[in-house]
This record gives structure tokens, sequence and C-alpha cells, in this order.
């Protein structure tokens, strides 16, 4: 293992890769335009790249020319650079085959995986907790946007940043919870912690009462239908929220969840959406790559 390394000109596509780590811990493939590009720095950190395998890692963090990085910023990076990303919600998925699942959401094109993460507590449901996240970020490079349905988030929230989240979002409604939450607190927590940042909103649960919070955020997840029940119906309420928020934030992205499909969608977009949670419109299909044609289609793509 290499002690020292400055800089390394990278192939046109490098998978970074962690310090004692079998797979890419990368959220995606960094494109860098070639060996005539900038170099790949790697200053003091646990950070190599390889397209096979790692070959050096040195203490410090990815430098891409003058802007240091890490996976997660490089998943927010580039769910932002998208502009319109259709995230298909894993609890609608079999299980019992996730490999293959995730294989063809890849082969499909989707740009992301929407993980929703239910205590049974905060929501009456019970999903999955750290391993099933642990077990889809060893299976795939595509960003992770964890949804924490829970009654005390900062208390799992490192927790599931190790498993590989790239994004936790918590919701505003833990302020009245059983045992209140701080919220602020708990995104400063997970700014810490080094992933995207992410509110959510309930349909009854007013944008007014998010407005402190949003410098605090990366992301705002709209809720067109009530966290943790399924079978509901579009509620148009969030297309007022998300023009509001796209007014009060305009540099946060904005995600919704919640009876998106080939009707709805297109409203979400022109009310401001750039993340679209979706999941029979994708899992109820037999083919994922027409549905998220489709999908993307009727979003005027």
């Amino acid at each position: 293992m290499l002690s020292e390394v400055k800089s390394i000109d990278p192939p046109e596509s490098a998978v970074l890769w962690q310090a004692g780590s079998s797979r890419p811990q990368s959220a995606l493939k960094v494109f860098l335009g070639g060996t005539g590009g900038p170099p790949l720095g790697l200053i003091g950190g646990t950070w190599g790249y390889s397209l096979k395998r790692p070959l050096a890692f040195p203490s410090g963090e990815i430098k891409i020319g003058w802007m240091e990085t890490s996976r997660p910023q490089l998943a927010m990076k580039a769910l932002r650079d998208a502009k319109q990303v259709i995230l298909p919600s894993l609890l609608q998925c079999d299980f019992g085959n996730l490999q293959r699942e995730i294989e063809q959401l890849e082969a499909a094109g989707v740009h992301g995986l929407h993980l929703d993460v239910m205590d049974g507590h905060f929501v009456p449901n019970l999903s999955y907790g750290m391993p099933i996240v642990a077990g889809i970020r060893k299976l795939t490079e595509l960003p992770i946007d964890v949804h924490l349905m829970v009654s005390e988030p900062a208390k799992y929230a490192r927790q599931f940043v190790d498993a590989g989240a790239d994004c936790l979002t918590v919701h505003i409604e833990v302020r009245h919870a059983e045992v209140p939450q701080d919220v602020g607190q708990t995104l400063q927590l997970i700014r810490s912690l080094g992933v995207g940042v992410g509110l959510a909103l309930n349909p009854d649960t007013p944008l007014a009462s998010a407005m402190d919070l949003l410098p605090l955020c990366d992301l705002l997840l709209i809720m067109s239908v009530n966290a943790g029940f399924g079978g509901q119906v579009f509620n148009p309420i969030a297309l007022d929220k998300l023009a509001a928020a796209k007014v009060a934030a305009p540099k946060l992205l904005l995600e919704v969840d919640g009876g998106v499909n080939l009707t709805t969608i297109s409203k979400c977009h022109a009310a401001g959406a750039s993340l679209f949670v979706v999941g029979s419109a994708v899992f109820g299909q037999k083919d994922y790559r027409q549905a998220l044609r489709q999908l993307t289609e009727a979003l005027g793509g």
C-alpha cells in the first residue's frame, strides 16, 4: 500500500474506493474528461480510485481540481445536477430477489433509490432498518435517499450513515412525538455526519412551520399522502406547498412522495419538484425500463 500519493491522473471513468472495502463506495462514477483533465488529488484521507480494484489509500479526502468531496456529496451533486430524478421506493420491490431488482432498476436507467424506514411507532407500519440499507449499499453505487419515518431519528442517524445512506430525511412532526425531538439539532447532527440533510412535511403540516429549519437543509420532502399509510390518494395540497417552497427557498431540492404516477408527476414538476418518489408506477409494471421512460416523457423529458 502506498503511503504517500499527491495526485494521480485518472482514466476517463474512475470509481472511488475506500480503504478496507471490497466494493466501490462512491454513489456514482466520476467522469473527469480523460487524462487531460484535472488530476484526482488524494489528500490525507482513506480514498483511492481504480477501475477494477483499489490502487492506493493514503489519508485524507478526495480532491477533484480544487473541490474536496466525498461519496454522499457526490451523490447530492448528482441529484441536483440531474434536474429531474425519478427515485423508485424500494418498499414495493421484491425483497426475495433484491439483487435482481436493483440490477433491473440500474438497467432501466434510474439515478437513485429511495428507502422508506418505518419504526412502527412514529407511523403504524414497520419496514426495515440498517441491515437492509447496508445490503443495498453493497449492491449498487446509486445514491441512496433514506426517509426516516421514526420517532427518534437522531438516535439512529449515524448508524444509517455508516450503513451507506447518502441523504437522511427526518420528519418535522417528531417535534410533537411522545418524546419531543429537537429537529434543528437533529438536522445539524446529520450535517456533521457528512451526508445530505432532508426535512419532510406531512400533508397537514403547514410549510410556515418549517421556515426556520430550511437553511439547515439540502432537501425538502413534501408528502402528498400521510407518511406510513398505503393506498392513499394524491393530496393536491402538496402542489401548493411545492410552489410556495420554490419561492421561499429556490436553491433547495424539492422532493415529492405519495401517489406520484403518470397523472400527477407533471403537476408536481410544474409546481417545483425535481425529485419524484415513485412506488407502484414502477414496481407495479412488468417492464421497469418502459415505466421509467413513460414517467420521463410525462415530465417532458
